[in-house]
């Protein structure tokens, strides 16, 4: 396939407002629509804001909820990655569903839910239990939730795994408690060292918007193969659409083999061993 056409929709979510996020999702996803583009990207939990647990109302939708199928339909041949409250028989998980002609293709449940300073995640979802990346039209790729991406071995799994686009919804906000960090300049550092490392591309879609004690940022990017970002928007809400070229990938994998030196047989010898001395096995 020639070069791919990716739409970020960076969306500004009010928290507990479903019918008013779905709308104004489904706005974008038309003007992302109209950009020609292949694959549309939204933010994490974009359906319901981030503070769930500040609101009494349940914000969570099961995979086939018709609300959900209606906001994918909008997308038409393009395929879509949506951040939502996934609700199931007996958990809830921060979860990003990637759909293509209607048809959910993959899931990913977040896997690391921040639970210190303002973050309280693990009080309101469980935690996914896998990782996979997938085959999809546009090519292999694999998703990694916000805080997913801040734990150095999922990355690498997913790339050992197949994938040349790591995608990354995201909730990120600018936040002020002891030991708090510059988000931005994080998230900047670690898609670049990503991009970089592990020769993929990295897209990372954030949101914007206010909630009590948080205020998210934007800066959604794409980085490339080399780990230099090629496209980024800034604080407002917008649709940001840049094309990338998997050869690209390949390219560099072959110039530069990095990613084929993983010698996972090495790496599963020493977590053996030091699972023996693990308090989490």
């Amino acid at each position: 396939m020639a070069a791919l056409r990716l739409a970020l929709v960076q969306l500004d979510v009010r928290l507990g407002d479903l019918e008013h996020n779905l709308a104004r999702a489904a706005e974008l996803v038309r003007r992302a629509r109209a950009s020609d583009a292949d694959l549309v990207v939204l933010p994490e939990l974009a359906l319901s804001g981030y503070r769930v647990g500040d609101v009494a109302d349940d914000l969570s939708l099961a995979c086939d909820d018709e609300r959900l199928a209606a906001l994918v339909a909008e997308a038409g041949n393009a395929a879509i990655l949506v951040g939502f409250a996934e609700r199931t028989r007996l958990h809830v998980y921060n979860a990003a569903a990637y759909f293509e002609a209607g048809a959910l293709v993959h899931l990913h449940r977040k896997l690391y839910l921040p639970t210190y300073g303002i973050y309280e995640e693990r009080k309101h979802f469980s935690p996914g239990g896998s990782l996979r990346a997938f085959d999809a039209r546009l090519g292999r790729l694999a998703m990694l939730v916000c805080n997913d991406a801040w734990q150095l071995p999922l990355p690498f799994l997913a790339v050992q795994d197949g994938a040349e686009i790591l995608l990354v919804p995201a909730a990120s906000a600018a936040a002020s408690y002891p030991g708090s960090l510059d988000t931005r300049s994080y998230w900047r550092d670690i898609t670049r060292f990503y991009g970089r490392m592990l020769e993929s591309y990295v897209v990372f879609v954030n949101r914007v918007g206010r909630e009590e004690g948080l205020e998210f940022w934007g800066g959604s990017h794409v980085v490339d193969p080399c780990g230099d970002v090629v496209a980024a928007a800034d604080h407002e809400e917008t649709v940001l659409v840049c094309e990338v070229d998997l050869a690209a990938v390949r390219a560099r994998r072959r110039a530069v083999p990095l990613v084929r030196e993983a010698r996972l047989g090495l790496i599963a010898r020493e977590v053996e061993r030091l699972l023996g001395h693990a308090a989490d096995r």
